[in-house]
């Protein structure tokens, strides 16, 4: 957990707009999640296997776009974590303006 101090003259217009600022990068985290994971499910819906199966079963030349298709459901993969592990950290974050 993270706590967050703030010390300002204004210490309530501060806290506010400190904490509108990462509600507004969760939302965007949040969006960018949804989006990633539309393209898994686009991925696992198409080859009919969960994408632990294509991590731990599947090679470029398994797939009907080689390479490209491969790195991309991949990397889909390792954005999906990251955006997690970023939205955790920031869902996390208690504020203390004393």
């Amino acid at each position: 957990m993270t706590t967050l101090k703030i010390k300002s003259d204004s210490e309530n217009t501060t806290a506010d707009m400190i904490k509108a600022a990462i509600q507004a990068e969760i939302k965007r985290l949040e969006l960018g999640l949804q989006k990633t994971e539309r393209q898994i499910a686009k991925f696992e819906n198409e080859y009919k296997v969960s994408s632990e199966t294509f991590l731990a079963r599947f090679a470029a030349e398994d797939m009907k776009g080689g390479d490209a298709e491969f790195v991309e459901w991949a990397g889909e993969l390792k954005i999906k974590d990251k955006i997690i592990s970023a939205l955790k950290s920031l869902r996390e974050i208690q504020y203390v303006t004393h």
